[in-house]
């Protein structure tokens, strides 16, 4: 039975806090795409994106339109890329960018806003492919409006890729570099991870996992703007009422996502994935993380006591969502890019965010050190060492923790980067000045930690 009540408040979420879908993601595999010759390959994944995903933005558009849901996002993941390239005769760099342009084109022909998968999985060691294929991600990510990419360099069961990790620091330095006129903007687009999920509908890091069919839909909600507002009616109640407030919201915003996935999947006669339940922000005012950790009674985010805040708002928002969909899954909780985010800008900009307080919250939280800005004089070997923390998180914690950094040429501490749109605009974050050369020289893996062993 509808409840006209219900109906009233989901119109206030969206008209006045900011409520949307951030996302509808389209899987496809291109495992059948794969063989020796490059060009055939290009022709073969070209063909099977734009035939699967040739409706997937009117569909999304009609849901929007039906439901008056606004659906920020319509996506494509597909399988690692890495996969397509092992089995290449003699693969090489110029191959690897000749894919991720027939990705990008294929992309624009269906009308999506990215596509994601120029993904190689490293965590325990490399294939020919993988290796190439890391290799040519700047100059792919520089040819490419559209095309997304991800590497995954540790987990839980496999500890920490050092070589990678070493080698992923090389190339975020060169992909900014390559966009030197765009401020690094290929950086945006690339994303180191550990322990990274196979259904995850969010860029930069999505792609299509190995255990996954031909196609599927997966769809992340977003709602930070309302659950700010539901806490603005609680101001000073006690932290068991403020996490069953956000429990109850985070029901009726992943509700919401449950529906518009099931119509998704209808009308396009695709299954259904997952529902992804992450409170994402916007640069939007007033759709911002940060704000809903204020609102818990912090003078900014980043001050004492913000990764228990978060910690808080995380584990309410997966235990009122996991109620509100059958298959609940992707990062599912809050993510924190500074860059898009402006409760995280200020707080930033005053010096009260810093790196070291976003990896404290990586403990707590699904991707901690996403969309930062760096100096660009950061060295290869520091950035490596950055993404060697997130992931020995992730590893011990066994948890999916990332890095999105961007070393933007040229600029200093104090600086200000405007991405535009989506990606906001950033402040140049200090990093530490010693050196960490030495440790990353090291090369080899870090072994699995002592939870891994729980078969």
């Amino acid at each position: 039975m509808i409840n006209p009540f219900e109906v009233i408040e989901t119109i206030k979420m969206v008209d006045e806090e900011n409520l949307d879908i951030r996302t509808i993601t389209m899987g496809i595999s291109l495992k059948s795409c794969a063989g020796p010759d490059v060009d055939t390959v290009c022709k073969k994944v070209y063909e099977k994106i734009t035939t699967y995903a040739k409706d997937l933005v009117k569909t999304g558009e009609d849901i929007e339109a039906q439901f008056g849901i606004p659906i920020i996002n319509k996506r494509i993941s597909v399988t690692p890329i890495a996969t397509l390239v092992d089995a290449l005769e003699e693969p090489t760099v110029e191959k690897c960018v000749k894919i991720a342009k027939t990705l990008d084109k294929a992309a624009k022909k269906t009308g999506v806003n990215f596509i994601g998968g120029y993904t190689a999985l490293v965590h325990k060691d490399y294939t020919n492919g993988e290796r190439i294929l890391i290799e040519s991600i700047p100059e792919a990510l520089a040819a490419t409006d559209l095309v997304c990419s991800s590497v995954n360099v540790g987990s839980t069961r496999a500890g920490i890729n050092m070589d990678a990790v070493k080698q992923m620091g090389q190339i975020v330095k060169r992909a900014a570099e390559l966009t030197a006129d765009t401020q690094g903007f290929a950086c945006a687009k690339l994303v180191v991870f550990c322990n990274a999920v196979e259904d995850n509908p969010f860029m930069a890091g999505a792609f299509l996992g190995e255990g996954e069919g031909e196609c599927v839909i997966n769809v992340g909600v977003s709602g930070p703007g309302v659950v700010k507002c539901a806490l603005e009616k609680v101001k000073g109640e006690d932290f068991g009422v403020v996490a069953e407030t956000i429990k109850k919201t985070a029901f009726k915003i992943t509700r919401m996502g449950q529906l518009v996935a099931q119509e998704a999947s209808k009308r396009l006669n695709v299954p259904f994935g997952i529902v992804d339940l992450s409170l994402a922000p916007t640069p939007a005012v007033g759709d911002s993380v940060a704000y809903i950790l204020e609102e818990m009674g912090l003078e900014m985010c980043g001050t004492h006591g913000t990764t228990a805040a978060l910690a808080l708002l995380n584990d309410a928002v997966k235990k009122g969502g996991i109620m509100a969909s059958g298959y609940v899954g992707g990062l599912s909780g809050a993510f924190i890019p500074v860059s898009e985010d402006a409760g995280m800008i200020a707080a930033a900009t005053d010096g009260v965010l810093t790196l070291e307080k976003l990896e404290a919250m990586t403990c707590v939280c699904s991707v901690g050190l996403d969309m930062i800005v760096i100096p660009g004089d950061t060295t290869a070997e520091t950035i490596s060492a950055i993404i060697a923390d997130e992931a020995a998180i992730g590893m011990v914690n066994t948890k999916t923790t990332a890095v999105r950094v961007i070393p933007a040429p040229g600029k200093v501490e104090g600086d200000v980067v405007e991405f535009g749109g989506l990606l906001g605009t950033g402040p140049v974050m200090p990093v530490k000045k010693y050196s960490s050369a030495e440790f990353i020289n090291r090369g080899g893996r870090i072994p699995a930690p002592l939870q891994s062993l729980k078969n």
